[in-house]
């Protein structure tokens, strides 16, 4: 395990939940000019790519006939499933009740945090991860008007399974791969499935090739995917998984923000409860009992 200093992982967090915020208004106005699978799968490829620059020096430790199955099933968690499921969902229900849905994740790292990592539990993080979802169902709440359907609501829930679920493999299997090869490969294979994919069901005639467009483009698939899941796997790696799930509440504030200021989204009462419910969430989980901080200091530390 790679410790980070508090600054760093400030720094990394902030980028983060910043980067993952503005993607949400920035990939929305984006779908006026591209069917939304075959623009998953474009920028994920192209982030794919660019990682690739700066994974190729470290070849050697790609190790590849030990651990393609492991690039794989990341690919599958951490794009095919959480990309795919996420823009054909959008399709079915509100944004607002579909995004609230989806950041079930960090409830469900949590738990599976504690289940497969061995990572702490006690009632004041159960209690924290809890009330951060329901601040960002509070924030979301003006969304959910229009009609709700049993297929987006199990979308929804398979893209925040999938999430969860390939954030605890990255963990679990951090010490058997190359930081950047996992997020570069897994990018590279999620990327073209969705592109064969959205290939079948969609028309790329139907992509407006406008400087919008590859801008739009070009800034997600550098900054939020290429750089932003790096981010956050190396958050990921040097602590525990259910902390920096707990952080990643406020990206929807983030993208209600930004949607504010650059789509003219009106900004609500619910916004401030439920920013006050999220920081609240977050203390609570980062704040650990007496008796487990004493603990922990006497036990060795497992990497």
């Amino acid at each position: 395990m790679t410790q980070l200093s508090r600054t760093r992982m400030a720094l990394l967090l902030t980028f983060l939940v910043i980067m993952w915020g503005i993607n949400w208004p920035l990939s929305k106005f984006a779908l006026h000019y591209t069917p939304p699978v075959l623009f998953a799968g474009m920028r994920t490829v192209l982030g794919g790519f660019i990682l690739l620059i700066f994974a190729l020096p470290k070849y050697k430790e790609l190790n590849l006939k030990k651990t393609w199955h492991l690039y794989f099933i990341s690919a599958l968690l951490n794009n095919i499933l959480f990309y795919g499921l996420q823009t054909i969902g959008l399709e079915y229900m509100p944004a607002g009740l579909f995004s609230a849905i989806v950041f079930l994740q960090p409830v469900l790292l949590g738990i599976f945090s504690w289940i497969w990592l061995e990572e702490a539990m006690y009632g004041l993080k159960i209690f924290g991860l809890i009330l951060g979802f329901f601040g960002v169902a509070v924030i979301s709440s003006s969304g959910l008007s229009g009609h709700i359907s049993i297929v987006g609501i199990l979308l929804a829930l398979g893209c925040s399974l999938g999430w969860a679920l390939g954030t605890v493999f990255i963990k679990k299997t951090g010490n058997r791969v190359n930081a950047i090869w996992m997020v570069t490969l897994q990018l590279i294979i999620g990327g073209f499935f969705l592109i064969g994919f959205g290939s079948e069901f969609e028309s790329w005639s139907s992509i407006v090739w406008n400087v919008p467009f590859t801008s739009i483009l070009l800034f997600v698939s550098i900054f939020v995917i290429a750089m932003g899941w790096l981010a956050y796997f190396t958050l990921i790696g040097s602590g525990e998984a259910s902390k920096v799930g707990a952080y990643t509440f406020l990206i929807p504030l983030i993208a209600i923000v930004a949607s504010a200021i650059f789509l003219h989204e009106a900004i609500t009462l619910s916004l401030f409860v439920g920013l006050l419910f999220i920081i609240v969430s977050i203390c609570c989980v980062n704040i650990k009992p007496k008796s487990l901080a004493i603990k922990q200091q006497v036990e060795p530390k497992k990497c």
